[in-house]
């Protein structure tokens, strides 16, 4: 017994494939790129990252207040660099977007950019130039030590960093040390 009918005509036409639909992404990496570049933080608010908007337009507002009112050669080495670690950042938090909603394996959120420090910080950073426009302080007075702000900085990553490291060589450790 044959499984195809005898008449060709009275077979139901094949179906065509189908096919799954990619789901639309929430976040455009190469959008929240473009808006970051056309003005900093921009990318960020695309991303929902409010606070970190607010650090990419505060760090390149005071480079180019440092390098017009302070001193031209350091602080204007900083505007460059804010401006492409927002292109980088933005890219990136999109992308950790895109990878949260499919599922995907999420990477950490950093909690101190929620932190109440950066309110302290432009809240202290608002004082000093308040300060600078009432005449009450030379900000130019303090060009000479712009390194200290490097090297305190360097000293947060590397203790950052040391205690990251400390942290997951004793939690990795299972076994009782002699």
């Amino acid at each position: 017994m044959s499984t195809f009918p005898s008449n060709p005509e009275s077979v139901p036409p094949a179906l065509p494939p189908t096919y799954a639909v990619a789901p639309r992404l929430p976040k455009s990496p190469i959008l929240a790129v473009v808006l970051s570049l056309a003005f900093p933080g921009l990318g960020q608010i695309y991303n929902g990252q409010i606070n970190k908007a607010f650090a990419f337009f505060g760090g390149f507002v005071a480079s180019l207040f440092a390098a017009i009112h302070i001193d031209p050669m350091p602080f204007a080495l900083f505007i460059p660099f804010v401006l492409l670690f927002g292109l980088v950042d933005a890219a990136r938090s999109a992308s950790a977007i895109n990878n949260r909603f499919l599922g995907g394996k999420a990477e950490p959120e950093d909690e101190s950019l929620n932190s109440p420090l950066w309110g302290g910080v432009l809240v202290a950073a608002g004082l000093v130039l308040l300060m600078h426009n009432l005449g009450w302080l030379d900000i130019s007075s303090f060009q000479r030590y712009w390194p200290v702000l490097l090297i305190v900085a360097g000293v947060i990553f590397i203790r950052r960093s040391l205690e990251a490291r400390k942290s997951t060589s004793s939690g990795s450790s299972d076994a009782p040390s002699l």
